[in-house]
């Protein structure tokens, strides 16, 4: 038989609106068994972060209409940059108005702990089902031993890097240790093949690499009663090496945000770099060439001997001020269900990695070996804090990028590392209020 154009066309057509039949099918025999009966006449609004992987979005919006379709919720879905996600959050949480639940990034919801549906219900339901939950998740989902958020998956942040530069610069294949990475990096910025990571306020990449980077060297900014303990050698071991890799640099990613450094790699500027999988989807979409070029490694272990990976969590609550608390936690249980989560991860591409440990396996992690540094992510990170519990102190930490500017201070000569290491410890005292 003759395939022409048209039939594949109609075929694709035909296929996908079986997909959405089949979506709509699931989620009214979903909603009939379900514990959590949405309220009558239940309207939610949904604020989120902004897609890097379109598939994913658009994969996302279908498992909505289908809930919709299947609960008569209808859900309105807002989205918002990395950067602007927490502090529009922390507007509502405040004031008490605005969307029913927020998508956000790492431990935003411990800013705002009792402004939080508790939402134990649907952790137990999901961790019986699919778990146990993976050490960071739990960590990111509990506020105080009580759920206040539902972990949705984690974005595996890892090498990104271009084969025929590395294999120039002397490496069959990824360092795995520090001392190899620089001298990585230093090779290539000599075959003007530059590496570069943010180290300006992206909420995400900055953030995670940092304090990869930092506890590698086995620095911590409070150990695990909250005692501000980062002025010590270790802190200063991973400043002064920072500050080496930091002049293999492409120029300006002192002012990187978390979009900068897949522009400057797609654009053919920018040759290693830490990031999730997008640069390599959009790569396959867009630069074909630079694809065929592309892979990943996990980040290199420092002197600590063992993984301090900081990979980069996406967490969903929803507000005690809610009208619709059943909508909200049906929504949320839904999402997760493995018949709705498994191919919406797929249309991730390997963006997004699972945060139970008993999903039934995805095809995105075999059927490309590019993929499968990812799988690992939300296995190998530690949540934020460290050593420190998750709370609403070491979110601040965060959304204040205290051992961002640490690192970004000494890096760009505005600070010596006393001074720099001076400055975190300032910044951490008026958080945590321990002089």
């Amino acid at each position: 038989m003759r395939l022409d154009r048209r039939t594949l066309v109609k075929g694709g057509a035909a296929m996908g609106l079986a997909g959405s039949l089949d979506l709509v099918a699931n989620a009214r025999a979903w909603a009939q068994d379900a514990q959590w009966k949405p309220e009558s006449g239940a309207s939610l609004s949904l604020l989120r972060w902004k897609r890097f992987v379109p598939s994913e979005d658009d994969a996302f919006m279908k498992l909505v209409d289908a809930f919709t379709k299947a609960t008569g919720v209808k859900i309105s879905v807002s989205n918002e940059s990395f950067d602007d996600i927490q502090p529009k959050a922390s507007v509502a949480a405040n004031t008490g108005q605005g969307p029913d639940m927020v998508w956000g990034l790492y431990s935003f919801p411990a800013l705002f702990p009792a402004k939080c549906l508790e939402v134990g219900d649907v952790a137990d339901y999901l961790g019986k089902k699919y778990g146990p939950w993976v050490p960071a998740a739990e960590a990111y989902g509990k506020a105080k031993g009580k759920w206040i958020a539902i972990p949705v998956a984690f974005n595996g942040g890892y090498i990104n890097y271009r084969i025929a530069a590395l294999t120039k610069a002397g490496f069959s294949k990824f360092p795995t240790d520090l001392p190899g990475f620089l001298e990585c990096c230093r090779a290539m910025k000599k075959n003007n093949t530059p590496a570069g990571f943010a180290l300006g306020h992206a909420t995400g990449d900055a953030n995670s690499w940092l304090h990869w980077l930092l506890w590698a060297h086995g620095g911590n900014l409070v150990d695990k009663d909250e005692k501000i303990v980062i002025n010590s050698p270790e802190t200063v071991a991973a400043l002064e090496y920072c500050k080496q890799l930091y002049e293999t640099f492409i120029p300006g990613t002192a002012s990187w945000n978390d979009s900068s450094n897949n522009k400057a790699f797609l654009a053919g500027e920018l040759y290693l770099t830490h990031n999730g999988i997008s640069i390599y989807a959009a790569a396959k979409a867009e630069k074909p060439e630079i694809a065929a070029d592309m892979d990943h490694a996990l980040f290199p272990v420092g002197p600590v001997g063992k993984p301090t990976e900081f990979q980069l969590a996406f967490p969903i609550l929803a507000y005690s001020y809610t009208k619709y608390p059943q909508a909200c936690k049906a929504f949320m249980a839904y999402m997760m269900d493995a018949a709705n989560y498994g191919p919406w991860l797929e249309a991730a591409q390997g963006y997004l990695t699972e945060p139970l440990d008993k999903y039934p396996a995805n095809p995105v992690w075999t059927k490309d070996p590019k993929n499968a540094v990812f799988k690992e992510a939300a296995r190998r990170s530690l949540a934020a804090g460290g050593l420190a519990p998750v709370s609403e102190k070491t979110a601040a930490v965060l959304a204040d990028f205290v051992v961002v500017d640490m690192f970004a201070g000494f890096c760009t000569g505005r600070e010596d590392a006393k001074t720099a290491i001076r400055s975190a410890e300032r910044a951490a005292q008026r958080i945590f209020r321990n002089a």
